[in-house]
């Protein structure tokens, strides 16, 4: 459901993405891990067509997406680390702004508005202004927005950041269920145990380079015992790390 070949993205002498190559499967839960600047962000704009790359391809379910922005991005679902609402909307005014824009039938969108508002416990608040809601809040409403075309792939920044334990929960677990009916999520997080936990494969950027991808078997080698983080740290450098353990035992 979503390929590339050689993505680049260059500002100026900065490379962002270098050379991007990757494959990910219908119903694959995949982790796109990787430090602060690493390119994440970048490779997710580029996928969804916020960011033009400067050569190589994108394809979501086929279509480029540069070449067909408009049949890519009808079967994409995105929910960005920070996500801008139009905070005099209300969330149920908000959900049918977003089906409009995906052309969903309005009697359709009505019951998947409904659906949506109660499944991520915003019904109570379907008729307040956005702007009264809370961080947490305004993440589900976002998430919300994303999921009202039923999209094909699901493309999340950093989706768990800031959200209370259940709210966290309540989303690892709906994003588990969208894999399960055959959505295909792609989703960046900085919090390795969730993407060891949840994912089916994991990706690690450095530099704007794919250093590693593929299962915890398969990214553990030989060395059976080792979590994510070890995974991370030896890939991605840790040296600071043993310094900072060393200065303070000392």
């Amino acid at each position: 459901m979503i390929e590339t070949e050689n993505l680049t993205k260059r500002y100026g002498n900065l490379i962002a993405v270098n050379d991007l190559n990757l494959r990910v499967g219908a119903g694959e839960l995949f982790g796109f891990l990787g430090p602060n600047g690493a390119g994440k962000t970048t490779t997710i704009k580029l996928l969804v067509g916020l960011l033009r790359p400067t050569s190589g391809t994108a394809r979501i379910g086929g279509h480029d997406v540069q070449r067909e922005p408009l049949q890519a991005k009808s079967l994409v679902g995105f929910v960005p680390d920070n996500p801008n609402l139009y905070e005099k909307l209300t969330a149920r005014e908000f959900l049918h702004f977003m089906a409009d824009l995906y052309s969903v039938d309005p009697d359709r969108a009505a019951r998947r508005s409904e659906d949506l508002l109660r499944l991520l416990d915003l019904d109570d608040w379907g008729d307040e202004l956005i702007e009264s809601y809370s961080h947490g809040m305004r993440q589900k409403t976002a998430l919300a927005g994303a999921l009202i075309h039923d999209p094909q792939v699901f493309f999340l920044d950093e989706p768990t950041v800031g959200l209370d334990p259940k709210s966290a929960r309540l989303i690892k677990d709906i994003l588990r269920q969208l894999c399960d009916r055959g959505v295909t999520v792609f989703m960046s997080t900085h919090i390795l145990e969730i993407a060891e936990r949840m994912c089916d494969r994991v990706g690690i950027i450095q530099e704007g380079r794919l250093i590693a991808v593929g299962t915890m078997d398969e990214l553990r080698g030989g060395d059976g015992g080792a979590s994510l983080e070890d995974i991370f740290l030896e890939l991605t450098g840790g040296d600071e790390y043993e310094e900072l353990a060393q200065y303070l035992t000392e």
